[in-house]
């Protein structure tokens, strides 16, 4: 009887005791890991395609009047640069002009082969880029160039190009021929000092 009662002790014991089982901290099923991406965008300016990639300002004399043989009024040419942009900050737009100049050599007396007229470019900056060309009766001298007000930011605009106020020097008779000149437009950074 004893060892039946040691039997039935024993499993009752057994229970009696609290049960200590190491609990292990189960492996994590899933981790992280941070991965930098970088890049860059470069410095970019564009400038659309003029509208006009050829302008004719026509006949440029007067043919009967007071002032035949005189240069003619020439009303306003305008070409357009859409689409032209600078994705950063601190840009301008620059005009250079080259007058129209005639048939080579000097012009005789009384004569002229030069006719000069402003480029104006506006629509970037709060002042706009200009110049007048300024070439003296026999086509010497005949750029100029000027500059606008800065751009503090990136922009995208339509920039207009004016050409205005054709005159020829001293109010000659022009020589007879064909004119050409060019009008040349830039769109960058403002220059750095001393540079």
């Amino acid at each position: 009887m004893k060892h039946l009662a040691a039997l039935i002790a024993l499993p009752l014991a057994a229970l009696a005791v609290p049960a200590y089982a190491v609990e292990e901290s189960p492996a994590s099923n899933n981790d992280s890991a941070t991965v930098n991406v970088t890049g860059n965008v470069a410095n970019l300016c564009i400038l659309g395609d003029p509208s006009l990639p050829n302008v004719d300002v026509g006949q440029m004399v007067n043919t009967s009047g007071a002032q035949v043989g005189k240069i003619a009024t020439i009303g306003n040419q305008v070409v357009n640069l859409p689409n032209s942009f600078c994705n950063f900050a601190g840009t301008q737009v620059g005009v250079t002009t080259s007058a129209l100049l005639g048939p080579a050599g000097t012009p005789p007396a009384s004569f002229s082969r030069a006719v000069n007229y402003t480029a104006t470019a506006s629509g970037w900056a709060a002042a706009n880029a200009a110049a007048t060309s300024g070439a003296a009766f026999d086509g010497s001298t005949p750029s100029a160039s000027g500059s606008g007000g800065t751009q503090n930011g990136p922009k995208l605009n339509t920039i207009v190009v004016t050409l205005s106020s054709f005159t020829v020097p001293e109010n000659r008779l022009l020589v007879a021929g064909q004119y050409n000149g060019t009008v040349t437009i830039t769109l960058g950074p403002v220059p750095s000092q001393g540079s």
